[in-house]
């Protein structure tokens, strides 16, 4: 009976202790979240002292990553705003607000009073009324040391024709999230998923709202069937027949204490009205054929000319407990909703000066000319892999896979082009995620991103584009020097997170060093590297985000 009385009392014992660390935990939060909101209110004073509209040319925007690029409606020129970055002590979130003329090929920053809070991992999609208007919802701001978020749930639309920011107030709407995805749906935006997390837990949805462009109001919808499960960072995008495509995507669940495991999606979802009636909707899976992307996160999505979905690069993870392997991409996938099909981004390479040439076939042995079209070296990609010890010990294991000079099974005819000179070598992005897209006249246009090395995270401020009609090589608008970029190790110094409070600086969002990560991006660019795999990476957060 003692031992047993002991036992009881040392179980409520245990409970009260849980209960008091709960307790403490719960008013650490508190006051963190105090302290964000206290962070915020600071950088939108500054922000009010904004009267008047400013546009400044400028260069290129600094690195950065889960900002928004869309292409105007009426103008030749692209439009950034937000975003975040990361120099290994500190995070800087951004509300700037940039255009890029296509034509005169220049950046211009645009200060426009009474603009959103800073934010990253939003969403923004452009509508051709009233002279354009881009739209902008949610997202979230993290603290300088990167450990508390705030998560908004705000709607704002910038007019275009009159450069003005309104915040549009409407109850009924989304809960405060990022990571989440919108599209312009006829007179409508529909907004699907996303996460929110804090210093104690974290949630995902799969939850569907429509905000309704004439009447200002939100309203949640219950579509009918199977849908998705709640992900973040998924394809959605509009198919010519007018329904709503959903693609991968990315969460992850706690499967022990303080373990959690991601999962990348790889299914696929129609969202579409029921019998054509009136905010009835419907989910229906879908199994596309064709070459299928392999499963990804933090990939990036476009919609070509031809109303065809584009998937660009991403990350492929397998984790474990203790560590996570990030295989970074940078192939481009095209999803035809009319075949229900997926076809693989094949680029038919530069064109250059050609001379016809005849191949004698008299004097060749049998077999010869099938050695020739399809031996072993013309055929095979090759393989590199090498490691690379950084300073600070990371060992940072490379694989780069070069493309084959001619591609396999492809027979050469007897009198074809050939170039008189070897060409240069092949200019791509690197492998990355989290890059931003837009297309404006049958163009794609790739800016940013990030990929890791080691624990060394290499944000890119590079600008690509590549001709979606001729498919034939990308165009270096704005190339990449990450060996130019700041990275500091981590510290415990309290004072670098209070000196990263006034983030958002490009001066200080931009130092002079990284030298191995830039060696690596350069050798990457160099040798058109297919992928590039990063053991010890740190994963970060950024993986949910997407």
């Amino acid at each position: 009976m003692g031992k047993k009385g002991k036992k009881e009392k040392k179980g409520r014992g245990a409970e009260k202790t849980a209960a008091k660390m709960e307790k403490k935990v719960s008013k650490r939060s508190r006051k963190e979240e105090e302290d964000l909101e206290a962070l915020l209110a600071h950088f939108q004073a500054l922000d009010a002292t904004k009267t008047q509209v400013v546009e400044t040319p400028c260069p290129p925007p600094s690195p950065r990553l889960h900002a928004s690029l869309s292409a105007h409606p009426d103008k030749d020129e692209l439009i950034l705003f937000g975003g975040e970055y990361f120099n290994g002590q500190k995070t800087s979130v951004y509300n700037e607000l940039y255009t890029y003329s296509i034509r005169k090929d220049a950046w211009t920053k645009v200060e426009i009073p009474n603009p959103p809070p800073r934010r990253c991992a939003h969403q923004a999609v452009v509508v051709p009324r009233g002279g354009g208007q881009l739209w902008i919802f949610g997202g979230e701001f993290a603290s300088p040391d990167g450990e508390q978020f705030y998560h908004y749930r705000d709607l704002w639309v910038l007019h275009l024709a009159t450069k003005t920011w309104e915040q549009v107030r409407a109850t009924g709407g989304p809960s405060g999230r990022s990571g989440h995805r919108m599209v312009a749906w006829k007179r409508q935006l529909i907004l699907f998923g996303g996460f929110h997390e804090s210093t104690r837990d974290y949630i995902y949805y799969n939850d569907v709202y429509a905000f309704d462009l004439d009447t200002f109001t939100w309203s949640r919808l219950c579509p009918s069937g199977t849908g998705p499960t709640p992900r973040s960072g998924c394809q959605m995008s509009v198919t010519p027949q007018g329904s709503i495509v959903i693609y991968g995507g990315y969460s992850k669940q706690r499967v022990k204490k303080d373990v959690d495991r991601g999962t990348q999606h790889s299914d696929m979802f129609l969202l579409q009205p029921v019998d054509g009636r009136e905010g009835k909707w419907g989910w229906t899976r879908i199994n596309p054929a064709g070459a299928k992307p392999t499963p990804r996160s933090g990939f990036s999505v476009a919609v070509t000319p031809n109303h065809q979905t584009l998937l660009f690069g991403g990350v492929c993870d397998e984790e474990e407990e203790e560590s996570l392997e990030g295989d970074f991409l940078n192939d481009l996938h095209f999803y035809d909703a009319t075949r229900n099909r997926w076809l693989a981004g094949q680029l038919k390479g530069p064109k250059s000066e050609k001379r016809k040439r005849r191949r004698g076939r008299k004097a060749e042995p049998e077999g010869a000319d099938k050695q020739e079209r399809g031996g072993a070296g013309a055929q095979e990609p090759l393989e590199v892999v090498r490691e690379v010890v950084a300073e600070d010990g990371t060992v940072v294991t490379i694989k780069q896979v070069l493309a084959a000079p001619v591609p396999a099974g492809q027979p050469q005819s007897e009198e074809e082009d050939s170039p008189d000179e070897a060409s240069g070598p092949v200019v791509e992005p690197s492998p990355r995620s989290n890059a931003m897209l837009a297309v404006k006249h049958g163009r794609l246009y790739l800016y940013g991103g990030m990929f890791e090395a080691g624990d060394r995270q290499v944000t890119l401020s590079d600008l690509y584009c590549l001709d979606l009609h001729k498919m034939q090589e990308w165009t270096a608008l704005v190339e990449a020097d990450p060996g130019a970029q700041e990275w500091l190790e981590e510290t415990e110094s309290e004072e670098d997170s209070e000196e990263g409070a006034e983030g958002g600086s490009d001066d200080e969002d931009s130092g002079d060093s990284g030298g191995e990560a830039g060696d690596q991006l350069r050798s990457m660019n160099e040798a058109s590297g297919k992928s590039v795999h990063i053991c010890g990476g740190s994963g970060g957060r950024h993986r949910t985000k997407t």
